[in-house]
């Protein structure tokens, strides 16, 4: 090894003795690294300034004066509102030629349509008085037993007020309109959207 190498790190081993008083009060600070530490300049991240660019005051109210007489014209036309489809009737269906007449009954079937109809209203309505009373003798029933409970244990009482909503589980799966095929492999193709787009 060489001489001046021998030298400098023979320097380099004395260097924190011979510092250590002079940079104690520097190091004390986190804006100011240690002497030895590795020093970076810190990132720039601002950008050279813009040219100004010379603005005529005339031409920039004339500018000014479009844009107000443009937002006037805009405020005189009522906004156009979009169609809701859902709403409206296909013409094909208001084709008078379409209506279906009513078939012609004779009398002795109107009456006995009439007689038919003022049956299953009284049997409707018998059936109505039936369940009605059932359920009010239902209810009185469970209200006698509750004030009997309340009378023997005020907890158990409470207890019997409570909602259980497991008593009743319900499931319920609506009909399809068509059944399931079995192993049914949908077809792959192309589809085309045809769904109006409406601009304002």
């Amino acid at each position: 090894m060489s001489a001046p190498l021998l030298r400098a790190l023979s320097s380099w081993s004395t260097a924190p003795r011979i510092f250590t008083g002079s940079i104690s009060h520097v190091r004390q600070s986190h804006w100011f690294p240690s002497v030895l530490a590795l020093k970076m300049s810190p990132p720039l991240r601002a950008e050279p300034a813009k040219k100004k660019k010379k603005v005529d005051p005339k031409r920039d109210q004339e500018a000014k004066e479009r844009l107000k007489k443009r937002i006037r014209k805009m405020e005189r036309i009522p906004p156009e509102l979009i169609p809701i489809e859902d709403f409206i009737m296909p013409t094909k269906f208001l084709d008078d030629l379409r209506v279906r007449s009513p078939p012609h009954l004779s009398s002795e079937e109107s009456e006995r349509r009439a007689l038919l109809l003022k049956e299953w209203t009284r049997y409707k309505h018998a059936q109505h008085q039936a369940e009605m009373a059932a359920i009010g003798e239902a209810l009185k029933a469970q209200q006698e037993a509750l004030e009997e409970l309340r009378l023997e244990s005020e907890e158990l009482y409470q207890a019997a007020l409570k909602r259980d909503p497991g008593l009743v589980p319900f499931e319920h799966q609506g009909p399809s309109y068509t059944p399931p095929v079995p192993d049914y492999q949908a077809p792959e193709g192309k589809y085309s959207d045809i769904t109006k787009v409406y601009v304002q």
